[in-house]
């Protein structure tokens, strides 16, 4: 068997609810982090951590900010792009109208900004749910479309409307190489995304997942409504509007306001649908599918010897990701991360049956 479990024993209720309760799964996770942050830097080119590396763990971690409201909370919400352009933009002022800022405090400012945001436009949860509830956050996507090109001290009076956040260090050290990004992007990701799946874990963890499976009930047994909702879309903002400031910050370095579109909105919600609602890794799953899939529709075409155009490959991507999204919510509505699942604990019995 791969997973040799004898000995293994649980003492307390502690160690019982951790994290990874195998001792395969713990040692596991720490060589995947040892190749992330020792052998990725050392064998990737500078285009690959540009065009790749950069873009997953950054949509990462506005998927995980994202499944929170909707995989665990069960609020739908269509506003995702515009909590990220909030983001971006306080961090920006923060950055520029405050000398000396630093670059970590910055990005903070912009999630707590983005936090403010989210728990405005999460008011109407607490009276509607369900597509009205999605409306009413695509309503955040309309409103900072036109805050971010109308109002010109967003942009710090840019006469062109695009925003640059210029040289970038932290604690002294500059953050100018696709390595250094990539270092930087995926210590966030890795902190946030702890902090999340603990957050999940906890008692407010249990209660957003009350307030999602049925919320009349949850309200009877003591938990609060609006405590619960509004938390939700608190802690889902706040990592969204980071995740925003990193995609302005360090992968665009200069943006506009289509950088933060509703396209944007809808490419995380494919994300968590596909990598699994209510899932911490079925996000970085789903990033990692929409980062991939479209190099490897662009690839295969040249593998094959197969003439084919640039638009031809953009609406084949796009009619594969109409089509995956339509078989797993038929076939595997719990997407990627129920699939790793299952594999995972077939590993478990293997070589039994059952």
């Amino acid at each position: 068997m791969f997973y040799r479990e004898n000995g293994q024993f649980k003492s307390s209720y502690a160690a019982d609810q951790q994290i990874f309760p195998v001792l395969q799964d713990k040692w596991a996770m720490l060589a995947l982090l040892l190749v992330a942050f020792v052998l990725v830097p050392l064998g990737f080119s500078d285009y690959t951590f540009k065009a790749v590396l950069i873009p997953f763990l950054i949509m990462s971690l506005g998927a995980i900010g994202l499944n929170i409201l909707v995989g665990y909370c069960g609020q739908i919400s269509l506003g995702t792009g515009a909590f990220m352009a909030a983001g971006a933009y306080a961090a920006y002022n923060f950055h520029v109208r405050f000398e000396g800022m630093p670059l970590i405090l910055s990005l903070i400012g912009g999630g707590l900004v983005s936090m403010l945001v989210g728990v405005l436009f999460g008011l109407p949860s607490l009276r509607i749910r369900g597509l009205y509830l999605a409306v009413a956050t695509l309503a955040a996507q309309f409103f900072m479309d036109w805050l971010t090109s109308r109002a010109a001290w967003v942009s710090n009076y840019s006469s062109s409307g695009s925003v640059s956040a210029g040289k970038l260090s932290v604690f002294g050290m500059p953050i100018e190489t696709p390595v250094q990004k990539y270092l930087f992007c995926l210590v966030i990701l890795c902190v946030l995304g702890l902090m999340a799946k603990n957050l999940v874990r906890s008692a407010i963890g249990r209660e957003w997942m009350a307030m999602r499976d049925m919320d009349v009930a949850a309200s009877v047994i003591g938990i609060r409504p609006m405590y619960a909702k509004l938390s939700a879309f608190a802690v889902s903002s706040f990592i969204v509007g980071i995740a925003g400031a990193l995609w302005g910050f360090v992968h665009l370095g200069a943006w506009e306001p289509a950088a933060f579109s509703l396209d944007r909105s809808f490419q995380l919600l494919f994300m968590i649908i596909i990598g699994g609602l209510g899932s911490i890794v079925g996000s970085i799953f789903g990033a990692a599918f929409f980062v991939l899939l479209p190099i490897f529709l662009t690839q295969v075409p040249h593998w094959l010897g197969l003439p084919i155009s640039t638009a031809t490959a953009t609406y084949l991507e796009h009619m594969v990701f109409g089509a995956l999204i339509v078989f797993f919510l038929i076939v595997e509505p719990h997407g990627l991360a129920k699939l790793w699942a299952t594999a995972r604990q077939k590993l478990r019995l293997w070589p039994f049956p059952h």
